[in-house]
């Protein structure tokens, strides 16, 4: 006498399982221009790594003798799989049951989804794609009751984010629950006309008069320019891509320390583009992004939220193979000055930085705050605040470069004071409370205008105090460390990189 009656039944009820919401629902998400969830994973970890858990949970079907004769699966999937070699937890909403509600996933494959993550130290992966709350208004007649809201396994999502790395990819119209679970991660992605996500969708937005589409109320054009989102991408082909690259840079978890790649690009290159990157006119713009490329290894900067709080620019990159975390200013928006949404950017890139034990480089062009009437409504004194107190809070090893300008509280913001400042300046560098452009005038106003030529009178002064200004007498002071050739700004970093990760490999 065998098990195998048994086995055969195990093997009917996984391939009823594969078939997930039955052909017709599958071939419908496909016509939509999705892939089904199962190919998601696929998509997204090393193949054949995935080794999946739960696969059976589901609601079975019997007969009225106890017979076993269908079974619908759960719409969660998840398992153990790889990425680059690496553990994670990847998982996938099945939108193709019960579009992607709770109610169809079973509580506890879901919290033992997100607890394997933090219990094991691996990396989670979210690919959802639908609501994720408590089912339809139509359910409550099955109940046959209500019930106080709460969230099932959100203490779990809560230790992930704290613990793991955490990458959530919106792949569809998502709702309540999903969005939720969107949000809480490290780093979120969108693809363009395809994902949306929402607190409630467009018919209860009706409700209260707002009569939108999906993409009207809540497609990649709002969320990735108003900070609910991190990227938006043509594909889930690309979502994938950069999902893995994302997690390159940062440890398997915060007990861990990230790993350096092998690099080609020579430590000692020196590109001369990198003297003219700067222009000598203080309110002419220049591409910061350009820098990037010419003192980071090759191919290794990773830039995340590009589309929203654009002064500030947050990436991974690499020097000599070691990840590092960037933070710079982007002098083609607002001159590169931090509003409230630029600060919030720097806050959590900040943290981010120091959760997972990244050195920190500052190419520095900062203004100030952003003034004026908008500046105050929307809170950038509060938000810069909190930016400058996770910089001053960071205990990662941490590097700034100066590349212009440095003023005002955002200006100190550029790096703890109080620490030992591991910091370069370039020849262009221009610091101060404020700039003299914007004070001269009023500080001289009785001599400019008592002058028999105040427009000479003005330039004089002015050309006497761009004299005073010059970084050169800020370092005979010492209070710039160094001034360098930009051409040094490569093999200067990947020196500080060498001693940053001696540093944090001790512990």
């Amino acid at each position: 006498m065998t098990w195998k009656p048994e086995l055969e039944e195990l093997a009917e009820r996984q391939r009823l399982a594969e078939k997930m919401g039955g052909e017709e629902k599958v071939s419908r998400q496909h016509g939509r221009g999705k892939l089904d969830a199962r190919a998601r994973i696929a998509g997204i970890v090393d193949e054949d790594s995935f080794r999946e858990i739960g696969k059976i949970a589901g609601r079975g079907t019997y007969a009225e003798d106890g017979t076993f004769e269908d079974f619908a699966p759960s719409n969660l999937i998840f398992g153990r799989a790889n990425i680059d070699g690496r553990p994670v937890v990847a998982s996938a909403d099945d939108f193709t049951v019960r579009g992607g509600a709770a109610d169809a996933a079973l509580h506890r494959k879901f919290t033992q989804c997100e607890k394997m993550a933090h219990t094991l130290g691996i990396p989670m992966i979210r690919m959802i794609d639908g609501t994720g709350g408590g089912g339809s208004v139509k359910s409550l007649e099955d109940m046959g009751f209500t019930y106080v809201p709460a969230v099932p396994g959100w203490e779990d999502i809560i230790k992930n984010q704290d613990t793991v790395p955490v990458v959530a990819l919106a792949l569809g119209p998502t709702a309540g629950m999903g969005a939720a679970r969107t949000v809480a991660s490290h780093y979120s992605i969108m693809v363009r006309g395809l994902s949306q996500i929402f607190a409630a969708g467009p018919a209860v937005a009706a409700a209260i008069g707002d009569d939108l589409s999906k993409e009207q109320l809540g497609g990649s054009d709002i969320h990735t320019t108003n900070g609910v989102v991190d990227e938006e991408v043509a594909s889930e082909a690309e979502a994938f891509v950069t999902a893995r690259k994302f997690l390159s840079y940062l440890p398997s978890n915060v007990n861990q320390l990230s790993s350096r790649t092998e690099n080609w690009d020579p430590v000692d290159r020196r590109d001369e583009s990198l003297l003219s990157a700067v222009p000598r006119a203080d309110k002419q713009v220049y591409s910061m992004r350009k820098i990037m490329t010419s003192v980071f290894d090759e191919g290794s900067v990773f830039e995340m939220g590009k589309r929203w709080g654009r002064a500030a620019i947050t990436a991974f990159a690499r020097l000599d193979g070691w990840p590092v975390a960037v933070l710079a200013n982007d002098p083609s928006f607002l001159g590169g000055s931090w509003e409230a949404k630029s600060s919030e950017k720097v806050e959590r890139f900040a943290k981010l930085a120091e959760q997972f034990h990244l050195p920190v480089v500052h190419l520095v062009d900062n203004p100030g705050f952003m003034i004026g009437g908008e500046a105050e409504r929307t809170g950038t004194i509060r938000y810069g605040v909190q930016a400058m107190n996770a910089v001053y809070r960071a205990t990662v090893p941490w590097a700034s470069v100066i590349v212009r300008r440095a003023y005002g509280i955002a200006g100190s913001a550029m790096s703890n004071a109080e620490n030992f400042q591991y910091r370069f300046a370039w020849p262009s560098g221009d610091w101060g409370s404020l700039p003299i452009a914007g004070g001269l005038e009023v500080a001289y106003k009785s001599d400019i205008e008592s002058a028999a030529d105040p427009a000479a009178r003005l330039a004089e002064i002015k050309a006497k105090l761009d004299k005073v200004t010059s970084p050169f007498r800020t370092a005979e002071q010492f209070s710039v460390e160094d001034i360098i050739d930009p051409r040094e700004t490569r093999p200067l970093l990947c020196e500080f990189a060498d001693l940053a990760w001696r540093k944090l490999g001790t512990g």
